[in-house]
């Protein structure tokens, strides 16, 4: 069973309470993955909101002439998939691979939905750490076009 102190660790559950941690507990599956192997690939079904326990995972999505492209890579801590769960999108818009060996907790989509309803004040606090993150995740991206732009 996973321990609270542990999930204390992911970026997204930091904010929750001890209590409001053991109501996602119940419901978060372990997967491991090896090196090299696929999370999941651009246009799979999803699965739900994953969090990186151990290891490393890079988002990417590849070009229609076959180039990939990274967009992010991705350690202990951090979460991905939350926006596929969020914009209610069926299937996935990127890849995600274990670049080392990863232990990734999954929160499945229909679980976050009924604790949407069942526990509306954790999910907010859930929901306000997305948005933060993607905002800084925004910031970021615009830093390195404006890079981009100004070398070219």
């Amino acid at each position: 069973m996973l321990e609270i102190s542990e999930l204390k660790k992911q970026i997204l559950l930091k904010d929750l309470s001890n209590e409001e941690i053991e109501v996602i507990r119940q419901r978060m599956e372990v997967k491991n993955f090896p090196k090299g192997q696929m999370i999941f690939k651009e246009g799979e079904p999803t699965e739900g909101i994953y969090l990186v326990n151990k290891g490393k995972v890079e988002i990417s999505k590849s070009t229609p002439d076959g180039w990939k492209q990274t967009l992010a890579v991705l350690t202990e801590g951090h979460f991905f998939g939350e926006l596929s769960v969020i914009e209610d999108k069926k299937h996935h818009g990127a890849n995600a691979k274990a670049i080392d060996n990863t232990e990734v907790f999954l929160i499945k989509t229909e679980d976050f939905k009924e604790m949407e309803n069942t526990h509306p004040k954790m999910m907010y606090k859930i929901m306000k750490t997305i948005a933060r993150v993607s905002s800084k995740n925004v910031h970021s991206m615009n830093e390195r076009l404006i890079r981009v732009l100004i070398s070219y």
